[in-house]
């Protein structure tokens, strides 16, 4: 029995065993097996309030087409502000969170960065930066959003910040450091800088940077691994820029991982007939002088620098290589002193560099520890990994702005074939993009495609509806015809002869309408939804009657073509009085109506040529004549809001149009004018039915007392018997076939009795300071009374 279960033991052992050496042997087949998650966040701000730049959405857009070609499911938005930055940034982690731990991410960053304090930042277009102390108030700094993009479960992050330049921020008192501070990437992570730590790129005209097109073209290389495409990057950027640009980049990236595939059709590699290997570990003093200098730009290290300046002391790069440890040696200085965070490291900061990029920094954490800003005579100096600089270092360090765009440092030669190929004949030059009209939207360049032994990687999950991932050969099947063009099933349709083919590309995908936006990179959700908001907002833009103004040319007009600002909107004059736009069809908003007014009234015709109102605050009610201390309107004129209730017009005379009658009795006193006639079945004129309220519901109190209403007057017979008062026949504003002449206008007597309305409508309230006059609505017309005095046979009036 003994045996019997020693034996059980023993296999109930070896079973354990096998099923935990399967569990081993599947878990890495798995992981192999499942297909790796590409997502990217690209950004591009350039319309800077201080200054726009020429190229940085421009570069976001190059970046983010070539990473849709590598199979990316890309992201992006231009000239953010700081809300709609952080939004963006959010949206990305929320979305990384959720791709799982097979997802690479990448993120490009292009616009102005500043470093303060030991760490970056980025600024949004709307920045406002007078003081150092306002960079963590007005931009985003990088550090959080790495570190929070790091403790996602995924197999790695790559961030580019295309941001170190020289900035218009903070430049009267304690100025910032220039450039981008070295910082130390987190675990599984690649930052890569346009610029060394401490130094700027030149300027540039465009259309493109040469960091974003050289880091394009060496992502387009198939089979590179991630440091080959930066090292590539910075030996190109350095043969575009003649030496006065050196990127930068630091790597904990322990996963393979390629951008593009080579096929096994790819000609033989033009770098190198040494292999990558015996490059990168060949001693520095072993190349000639040409090849020394590039050797030690690929490896990119203090001490490979170092080794080229004891190996080639006067060679015509040695100047150049000195300002480049200059600048490496401080960053690295002021990285080990910004760690400590202590006096004691500040203090021994400024005694190496007293006049260094970083004394500002440096006092304002002194200050803060209540400490001495300068260093005092004794005080336990810390240890730095770097010796003191040299002092011919220090000439270079005291620069308020480091580049190396200086004939000082003399010109690098072109890299030699041994480590960088010449670039692709087709990716010298490239065409500009189209500008953006969109909001947010990035530009969309030229697509060159690949070579057609440079594959799309392998076992990854390409995005959906990506044209560009699907074409980077531009082989195209499959076609169907689309308003008489032929088009392709991924929006590609052929073109001229004449074109290149990434013109081709992108035009048929222009005609195909579905592949225009396929094109276009999505933006996040956070920016979507800003851009719509700021087309479709209610309270500035919306739909206006048929005679109104266009919209501005500033206003965005995308998603809804029929939607147009309001007049006087955004600072844009009002209409010219008598001028009627074009724009005709559309719907036309409520008005606030009048108390008084008719539910089905008609404009008045004589107020068609009126100036009309200033609009009112809420884009659909109209400011009331009077408003705001604006004049009230001339006599006669009727305000062109339908609906509302006109004021009290001024007295006749003036305008040319009705003459005041000869006998009125006082300058106070205006005589009454005729009404028109009115057919039985004719809708009343609402402008003329009651006292306009102003926008809290009160009426307006008459300017003077020389304004006086209007009262209707009853239609006078034509009788020849009677003698006829000489007056200047009324003239006609606008007439309009469809309604009556009005009757000739009688001079009343002061004794005869008013005619009296058959409906007087309820009085407003009336403002304690004034009463207004009330002016009923029209009366039907009644048969005229016989004059009682003044006609032949009668005595005369008194």
């Amino acid at each position: 029995m003994m045996g019997l279960s020693f034996k059980k033991m023993i296999w109930a052992f070896f079973a354990i065993a096998l099923v935990l050496a399967g569990i081993v042997a599947t878990s890495p087949a798995d992981a192999q097996g499942s297909p790796e998650k590409r997502i990217a966040l690209v950004v591009g701000n350039a319309a800077y309030k201080t200054g726009a730049l020429p190229t940085p959405a421009n570069d976001a857009g190059l970046i983010a087409q070539t990473l849709q070609a590598a199979g990316f499911d890309v992201i992006g938005a231009r000239d953010l502000d700081q809300n709609g930055l952080r939004d963006t940034l959010r949206d990305f982690l929320a979305k990384a969170n959720a791709s799982g731990p097979h997802t690479v991410a990448f993120v490009y960053l292009a616009g102005y960065g500043l470093q303060y304090q030991g760490d970056n930042y980025f600024v949004p277009v709307d920045a406002q930066i007078a003081n150092a102390t306002d960079v963590p108030v007005e931009a985003i700094r990088v550090t959080d959003f790495t570190k929070s993009l790091a403790a996602i479960n995924n197999r790695g992050s790559i961030v580019v910040l295309d941001a170190a330049r020289a900035n218009p921020f903070a430049q009267s008192n304690q100025p910032l450091a220039g450039g981008l501070t070295l910082v130390e990437p987190d675990a599984n992570q690649l930052i890569a800088f346009n610029a060394a730590p401490g130094t700027v790129a030149p300027p540039e005209a465009g259309p493109y940077g040469s960091y974003a097109h050289a880091l394009a073209e060496m992502i387009r290389v198939g089979g590179l691994s991630l440091g080959d495409v930066f090292d590539r990057t910075r030996l190109r950027v350095s043969d575009l820029t003649k030496g006065a640009e050196i990127s930068w980049d630091a790597s904990k990236f322990n996963n393979a991982f390629t951008f593009f595939d080579r096929g096994p059709d790819a000609p033989a590699a033009q770098v190198s007939s040494y292999d990558n290997a015996a490059i990168r570990t060949k001693a520095i003093r072993d190349f000639d002088e040409k090849d020394a200098y590039f050797a030690a730009l690929d490896r990119d290290s203090l001490q490979g620098y170092e080794d080229f300046l004891a190996a080639y002391p006067n060679d015509s790069m040695a100047r150049r290589v000195r300002a480049i440890i200059a600048a490496r040696r401080e960053a690295i200085t002021w990285r080990e002193t910004w760690i400590a965070d202590t006096p004691e490291a500040y203090w021994s900061y400024l005694r190496r560099y007293p006049r260094g990029p970083h004394v500002w920094d440096a006092r304002r954490r002194l200050e803060h520890f209540d400490a001495a800003l300068e260093p005092p005579p004794s005080f336990t100096v810390i240890e730095y990994d770097v010796p003191p600089p040299p002092p011919p270092e220090i000439v270079y360090i005291d620069r308020p702005v480091l580049y190396f765009d200086d004939a000082d440092f003399g010109y690098a030669p072109p890299p030699p074939v041994v480590f960088l190929a010449p670039p692709p004949p087709d990716f010298v030059v490239l065409a500009p993009p189209q500008p953006s009209v969109d909001l947010y939207v990035l530009p969309a360049p030229v697509f060159v495609p690949v070579p057609g032994w440079v594959l799309p990687p392998r076992d990854i999950a390409p995005p959906e509806n990506n044209i560009i991932f699907n074409n980077i050969h531009n082989t195209v099947e499959n076609n169907t015809v689309i308003n008489n063009t032929t088009v392709n099933e991924n929006g590609a349709a052929p073109a001229a002869p004449g074109l290149t083919t990434g013109q081709k590309l992108v035009g048929a995908a222009v005609v195909a309408g579905a592949g225009a936006a396929a094109l276009h990179v999505a933006l996040p959700p956070s920016v979507q939804k800003a851009a719509v908001l700021q087309k479709q907002n209610p309270a500035a833009v919306v739909k206006v009657p048929a005679g109104s103004p266009a919209a501005p040319s500033g206003q965005p007009q995308a998603g809804n073509a029929g939607a147009h600002a309001l007049p006087g909107a955004n600072g844009q004059p009002l209409p010219t009085v008598g001028k009627t736009p074009a724009n005709k069809g559309q719907v036309q908003p409520k008005q606030a109506q009048s108390p008084q007014s008719a539910p089905n009234t008609v404009q008045n015709p004589a107020a068609a040529g009126a100036k009309p109102a200033p609009l009112g605050a809420n884009g659909k009610a109209h400011a009331l004549p009077g408003a705001n201390g604006q004049p009230l309107p001339a006599a006669g004129k009727t305000p062109a809001n339908q609906g509302q209730a006109q004021t009290k017009p001024a007295p006749q005379g003036a305008n040319g149009g009705v003459h005041a009658l000869p006998g009125a009795k006082g300058p106070n006193q205006v005589a009454k004018t005729p009404a028109p006639q009115v057919a039985p079945n004719a809708k009343q004129n609402s402008v003329a039915t009651g006292p306009k309220p102003n926008a809290h519901g009160q009426t307006i109190k008459p300017a003077a007392p020389a304004i006086a209403a209007k009262a209707p007057a009853k239609p006078k017979p034509v009788n020849n018997n009677q003698p006829h008062v000489a007056a200047a026949p009324p003239q006609r504003v606008n007439p309009v076939a469809s309604q009556p002449k009005p009757a000739p206008h009688a001079t009343a007597q002061a004794r005869a009795p008013a005619p009296k309305p058959q409906a007087q409508p309820r009085p407003q309230p009336q403002p304690k300071a004034a009463q207004q006059v009330k002016r009923p609505p029209p009366a039907p017309p009644k048969p005229p009374e016989k004059k009682k005095c003044g006609a032949p046979g009668l005595p005369a009036c008194h």
